[in-house]
């Protein structure tokens, strides 16, 4: 994930001046890497330690998902609409 695209996410999704590790901001940075991840799995198909990863990725971010919707639900819906992810 390069630099600025990371920092695009940050600006896009954040609460406050330094927030960094919201749930907001954490749903968005995994998901990016799920998409880069999901490209790269689709090229090379027999990367199982990466496909291993991105099993853990999603997971962590339907924790982060779950925790969100149970705390904030109106943010819950604006991350989700935003990332276009299904609920």
């Amino acid at each position: 994930m390069a630099a600025a695209t990371k920092s695009d996410t940050l600006q896009e999704f954040k609460l406050h001046d330094k927030d960094t590790g919201s749930a907001d901001v954490q749903i968005a940075l995994l998901t990016q890497r799920i998409n880069d991840l999901t490209k790269h799995l689709q090229k090379f198909k027999k990367d199982h330690s990466s496909r291993r990863g991105l099993l853990m990725m999603v997971a962590q971010r339907k924790k982060l998902q779950d925790y969100l919707k149970k705390s904030d639900s109106s943010r819950y819906d604006k991350v989700i609409q935003k990332l276009n992810l299904r609920k």
